[in-house]
């Protein structure tokens, strides 16, 4: 394993995810971020109501990536619980909800996953699972892609080149080849087949301190290459770009580029991408039951504002009502989600 990938482990300072903060305040990343946003219109960012709700049920992988801002990996424990999903299931029946979103680590690794699914699907929700795509071929998980196909769930799938060399280097050796074998599994199946209910769409992440390119015109490589090269079909490409958290905020710092990287992003704000910020209008769980206003700032320990509910467990209809307004709690790596055409679980923000 390469040694940035080592370092997030306990005892290196940067598990801690407080001085990951104090490392990006501290870094020469330009105005803050709230103070940013409020110059662009009147009062500190703040939510629109509850559409989706995001479900990080742990740190269990079966992969080691070197952009991963949740430093997941095969000897991580976090997973959640029975009693946890239950409480997720819970919020999801009486908040507005429409969407259940889940993530991990690979969350299908979690023996709650499966229950989710069919939890959501039960309450007529729509269901996104975030796949690492080579899951789908580890042993004992031979009927994953057909319970997903049977739940008509959406699979968001990590990968981030159609060049086998450039997938390997930032993902793990034959991670290319195991991804395809999914992708041809999962178009076996229906998925990203054109007319298909089955939506597979595909993630791009840069392959270092970059912005991605316009997603459009991606998408459009993509398809190419992979139809082409390869004979696989998917529905869509989101363009995500890499936060300075965890492993990837590692590798700018043993490069020296932290402050590179943080300046690209402040230079490349763009207030239009304002109102599409998913944290607006997402509600993020992680393993333990704990609340956050998105998986990025569950992964520096910044829960939801001071004074608003903390857990799932025991949520009132008036603490649903409040979260549905509340204001959003920010920092530097914020400055990812607004850089460019903007980022966002759901891609490009313009």
């Amino acid at each position: 394993m390469p040694p940035v990938l080592t370092l997030l482990r306990s005892g290196h300072p940067l598990a801690d995810p407080r001085q990951q903060l104090a490392r990006l305040d501290g870094a020469n990343g330009g105005l803050p971020f709230a103070a940013r946003v409020a110059q662009c219109q009147s009062g500190p960012l703040r939510a629109e109501g509850l559409e989706v709700l995001q479900v990080n049920v742990g740190r269990v992988c079966n992969q080691t990536c070197r952009h991963c801002h949740v430093d997941a990996g095969p000897d991580r424990a976090e997973s959640m619980t029975a009693e946890v999903a239950a409480a997720c299931l819970d919020l999801l029946a009486r908040g507005p909800f429409t969407t259940l979103d889940i993530t991990g680590g690979a969350p299908e690794m979690n023996p709650q996953f499966r229950r989710l699914v069919e939890g959501g699907r039960d309450l007529g929700r729509r269901i996104i699972d975030r796949c690492n795509l080579t899951i789908l071929e580890a042993p004992g998980y031979a009927d994953l892609a057909g319970f997903l196909a049977q739940h008509e769930v959406e699979v968001v799938a990590s990968l981030p080149c159609y060049l086998e060399q450039n997938v390997d280097r930032q993902r793990g050796d034959r991670v290319f080849e195991r991804s395809l074998a999914a992708l041809r599994r999962l178009n076996s199946l229906g998925y990203g087949r054109p007319g298909s209910p089955l939506t597979l769409t595909l993630v791009f992440n840069p392959g270092g301190p970059s912005l991605p390119p316009p997603q459009q015109k991606l998408e459009a490589d993509y398809r190419r290459e992979l139809r082409e090269r390869y004979g696989i079909e998917f529905t869509r490409l989101f363009t995500i770009t890499n936060m300075p958290i965890s492993r990837f905020l590692e590798d700018l710092l043993s490069q020296g580029r932290l402050e590179e990287y943080l300046q690209k992003l402040v230079q490349a704000f763009n207030p239009g991408t304002i109102d599409a910020l998913m944290c607006r209008t997402t509600l993020s769980v992680d393993w333990q039951g704990r609340l956050f206003d998105c998986d990025f700032n569950q992964m520096l320990d910044l829960p939801v504002a001071p004074g608003e509910p903390t857990t799932v467990f025991d949520l009132t209809l008036a603490d649903l009502e409040r979260l549905a307004c509340r204001p959003i709690q920010t920092a530097q790596h914020c400055y990812g989600c607004t850089a460019g055409a903007g980022s966002s679980c759901g891609g490009s923000l313009e």
